[in-house]
């Protein structure tokens, strides 16, 4: 994997941890992403060292996510099984999809490349459950409405 690939990973699954953040404590975007860019890109904890994200790929997801919610979720819970809105759902997929919804309206990356990104992330947060197939599922949906012409 490139240099540039890994920071644009590493971005991605910042963008959803900042979003589960900011959804369980009353922080604004700014100080979450601020605390991301100062404490956490490359940063060293206990001799692990983290690793170094895009920052203006981090910035956008976040800002994405966050200036387009409501389209964004609405799309969630369009690609949802009716029973389960997406108030329903884990808060670390609810920030997965909100990251990922972000991307997939707000820039150029092919949607295939979004998927795998963040079915890996899901892959990394529930190694052991059905989460990464059913993230592949709602992503599938979710890019189809947002970027037909890909597919």
């Amino acid at each position: 994997m490139t240099k540039k690939r890994q920071m644009k990973s590493a971005a991605r699954l910042y963008a959803v941890q900042a979003l589960f953040q900011m959804e369980h404590s009353s922080q604004t975007v700014e100080t979450v992403v601020n605390e991301f860019l100062d404490h956490r890109f490359g940063a060293v904890y206990d001799g692990d060292e983290m690793a170094e994200g895009d920052t203006d790929l981090f910035r956008k997801l976040v800002d994405g996510a966050v200036n387009n919610q409501a389209l964004i979720d609405q799309m969630t819970d369009r690609a949802l099984v009716a029973k389960w809105p997406i108030s329903r759902i884990d808060p670390t997929l609810r920030a997965l999809f909100r990251a990922a919804g972000s991307e997939l309206t707000q820039s150029d990356t092919p949607p295939k490349v979004v998927i795998t990104e963040f079915v890996d992330i899901a892959r990394a947060f529930f190694p052991e459950g059905r989460e990464t197939s059913f993230v592949n599922a709602v992503l599938d949906h979710m890019a189809r409405e947002a970027r037909p012409e890909a597919f």
